[in-house]
């Protein structure tokens, strides 16, 4: 895994935070496969969140994976979505 912005890694911490965008999407944009975003999480994430973030990528929400999407979804962000700035969640 090559050297990242903090701009990257916050942009990549967000994108896998959010259900709808797949790790494929991920590593379209940024050159890194589901391994390495797993290991960039636990880095720069809390014990708690990075558990809490895990826990929701395997619950059946999440569709990080693009075998199990529905094909009908064509985007990968909700427009309600939060914006994330430097790992925290801003207030609307």
């Amino acid at each position: 895994m090559e050297a990242l912005s903090i701009a990257n890694k916050d942009r990549i911490i967000e994108m896998a935070w959010e259900d709808r965008t797949p790790f494929e999407a991920i590593e379209a944009q940024f050159n890194l496969n589901e391994s390495e975003v797993i290991k960039l999480m636990r880095s720069e994430l809390k014990r708690s969140s990075f558990n809490l973030w895990r826990k929701r990528v395997h619950s059946g929400v999440s569709q990080k994976h693009l075998h199990k999407r529905n094909p009908e979804i064509d985007r990968f962000k909700c427009s309600l979505q939060r914006n994330i700035s430097l790992n925290k969640i801003s207030k609307r």
